[in-house]
């Protein structure tokens, strides 16, 4: 019912990762592409090895990215309608607030965390445009980059499942403290022969992650995620 993208560095290559959460809730670790960068042609080869390997969005599906252009265009290439887009709220909120002076970005940062957090799309929607104004006479720039895929932010919101599903998927924080706790296994290697041998440490990291990943929380409700999914989609 969701799949969360995102990538780790290894050495001077990135590893995007993909994790996906079955309708009862349980994380299972589908794979992972060894690529320079989140570009659009090496991610969309590999959401479509996940399609023959058996990946089924013919349901519809949430997909969490942080927000990459190329990873974005790639979920919509292979995906195309079958993909709702959840882009991750910590990545840009960090993202607004990085063009700010420094004095503003701790004001900015609880701002827009208590808009993101409230319950229903219209009152979001409705406060994060009250700090839209506020950015607007500070800096433009922070307001191009608020701008930018802001409703797929409002995602979760926009169903009417942010209330019950918001903590574990408004972010891609889920696969991102799979990377810490494969980081954990990895950094003491500070030399790397080769691909290979890269590939083999992640891949026996995540299968040694695997089977104590918890469910994410609330997953009760998971069906209703895929209730609210199939109503956009028709």
């Amino acid at each position: 019912v969701a799949l969360l993208l995102d990538g780790k560095t290894f050495a001077e290559d990135e590893m995007v990762s993909a994790v996906g959460v079955t309708i009862t809730g349980d994380k299972v670790l589908l794979g992972f592409v060894q690529t320079a960068t989140e570009n659009r042609k090496v991610c969309a080869a590999f959401l479509r090895t996940l399609l023959e390997r058996g990946l089924r969005v013919e349901l519809g599906l949430l997909v969490v990215t942080d927000g990459a252009k190329g990873l974005h265009a790639a979920v919509r290439e292979v995906f195309d309608r079958a993909a709702v887009l959840q882009r991750c709220q910590w990545h840009k909120r960090e993202n607004v607030v990085a063009y700010l002076p420094e004095r503003h970005r701790a004001t900015f940062r609880r701002k827009l965390q208590a808009a993101y957090e409230q319950p229903t799309y219209e009152a979001a929607k409705r406060a994060l445009g009250k700090i839209r104004a506020e950015l607007a006479l500070l800096n433009a720039s922070a307001v191009a980059s608020f701008d930018e895929g802001f409703d797929e932010t409002l995602t979760l919101h926009r169903l009417g499942v942010f209330a019950e599903l918001g903590t574990s998927l408004k972010t891609t924080n889920a696969l991102e403290s799979i990377h810490a706790r494969v980081e954990s296994r990895t950094a003491k290697v500070d030399h790397w022969k080769n691909s290979e041998q890269k590939q083999r440490w992640l891949a026996t990291a995540l299968l040694d992650l695997e089977p104590r990943l918890r469910r994410i929380r609330n997953y009760r409700a998971l069906p209703l995620l895929r209730e609210a999914i199939k109503r956009q989609l028709q």
